[in-house]
């Protein structure tokens, strides 16, 4: 069922459940420290008054967004001792792919030794990508064709501007694999997701594909157009203009309201932005799951990561209700009321250098 409301478009999905899931990181740790000969301190402390990242991880030469995906879906299905011809569907969702061409999806499925029988491919998404490939993952299951699913979510700071304090501090990598299964009686899962290409221009890689893309605009006066440009301030009107409505309708939707919720999980975008939300949406502090400062800003990956970090607890001992907010690039935004029964596997891998 799939209807058209102010916040976006409103879908249930049925008959589909999360079995597990795994976020890999790279070994490699950057702290504050790092960027102070760069930036001078005092401009790196109120950087990160503002953006609340104490560490994040990053890549190593020729690590790449499909090798932390494949360590972690590796890791996953021996968690939960699925055999790789038991996948039907790949679905790998990033914005810094390991090619253009060919798909992720197709390489990892080769170096995961799935079956010819299993239908990959790779889907551009960023910031709302974890909930957009959730939906799109049970929309195609829900019909019983496919049993067994793994939906890929991660991104590296490949197109990271080292030279711009905005973004350089915020960004971090990291990589998950979530496996989804047919489990017929299982509860509804609600969602809630809309996108406004107006933003684009906001968040942007301007030379990253074939239209090598430099626009008359101002702001990218002395900009390397082949890094990432964004606009923070117009990103911050975004989201507070669209993620409360965002909370609205899905609790409508779904008939709660915020405390029906065990967790939420939003996409760690900053602190400020995270705290200023919590309370615009007037939701129990406590419930409000936060790892930026741990592991900076990881993008699609942000939301797994919380699961396998600061909510995996809960996930493995009990049947927990998710809240789940992504939201950004593109503009782009998607919400999950999500169910999970207790998981035998939510935890954190580390890709050795």
């Amino acid at each position: 069922m799939v209807e058209l409301k102010p916040s976006g478009i409103t879908a249930t999905t049925t008959s589909v459940a999360i079995a597990g899931v795994v976020t890999a990181l790279p070994a490699t740790r950057i702290d504050n420290a790092y960027f102070d000969a760069k930036f001078g301190k005092t401009d790196v402390a109120n950087v990160i008054k503002m953006i609340g990242v104490n560490e994040r991880r990053r890549c190593g030469p020729g690590q790449t967004t499909g090798d932390l995906c494949s360590l972690a879906a590796r890791e996953l299905l021996s968690d939960l001792g699925w055999a790789p011809s038991d996948i039907q569907l790949l679905i790998f969702v990033s914005q810094t792919p390991d090619y253009a061409i060919p798909a992720t999806a197709c390489v990892i499925h080769a170096e995961l030794g799935l079956p010819i029988t299993c239908a990959a491919f790779d889907v551009n998404l960023g910031c709302s990508g974890y909930v957009y490939g959730l939906w799109m993952a049970a929309q195609l299951m829900q019909g019983g064709g496919i049993r067994k699913a793994l939906l890929l979510v991660g991104d590296t700071t490949y197109f990271a501007d080292e030279s711009d304090r905005s973004t350089a501090m915020v960004f971090g990598d990291a990589g998950a694999a979530t496996a989804l299964e047919y489990r017929p009686g299982c509860p509804d899962w609600h969602f809630v997701l809309g996108s406004d290409g107006r933003g684009a221009r906001n968040l942007i890689v301007p030379q990253s594909g074939t239209r090598q893309w430099l626009p008359d605009d101002p702001r990218m006066v002395g900009k390397d157009p082949t890094k990432l440009f964004m606009d923070g301030g117009e990103i911050f009107n975004f989201t507070l203009r669209s993620i409360p409505p965002l909370g609205k309708a899905l609790f409508e939707y779904s008939g709660t309201s915020s405390e029906s919720f065990d967790s939420f999980l939003f996409h760690q975008a900053n602190l400020f932005m995270l705290d200023h939300l919590s309370k615009k949406m007037k939701l129990p502090r406590e419930r409000v799951a936060i790892n930026i400062d741990r592991f900076g800003n990881t993008s699609s990956a942000s939301i797994p990561l919380l699961m396998c970090t600061d909510v995996a607890d809960s996930l493995r001992s009990r049947s927990t209700r998710l809240a789940m907010f992504g939201f950004g690039v593109g503009y782009s935004w998607a919400a999950a009321d999500i169910r999970c029964d207790p998981l035998p596997s939510a935890r954190v891998v580390e890709l050795s250098q």
